[in-house]
């Protein structure tokens, strides 16, 4: 495990708490997200939090430093399912992850009505 690892998953472990808080809760959740969803190898639940933008029933997260994460690979090539949790209100969708030539990486997220 890299470093780069190491402290993204303690700051999760510290922010996801946060983001259940009443009233902090929901301004966290103006920039971020928990996108909840089941490791496609391993088979566990798995919850993070995300910063995300939304246009309708639509919500993208661009993955920073791709790279040195693999979460976003369990929506690639095939799409699965996600719950996700903005302001306290949870959302059933599909996630599909895509890479770009350059290496950039979008999760999109389409939230069922």
């Amino acid at each position: 495990m890299t470093l780069f690892q190491t402290v993204s998953g303690a700051a999760n472990t510290l922010v996801r708490p946060l983001m259940r808080m009443p009233g902090l809760g929901s301004l966290l959740g103006r920039g971020l997200a928990t996108v909840t969803y089941t490791g496609r190898k391993s088979g566990r639940r798995i919850s993070l939090p995300v910063a995300y933008s939304r246009r309708g029933d639509v919500v993208t997260v661009t993955v920073v430093a791709p790279s040195q994460k693999s979460w976003w690979r369990n929506f690639r090539p095939d799409p699965a399912p996600v719950t996700v949790d903005i302001a306290g209100v949870e959302h059933r969708g599909t996630a599909q992850a895509t890479e770009s030539t350059t290496g950039a990486v979008t999760v999109t997220i389409t939230l069922e009505s």
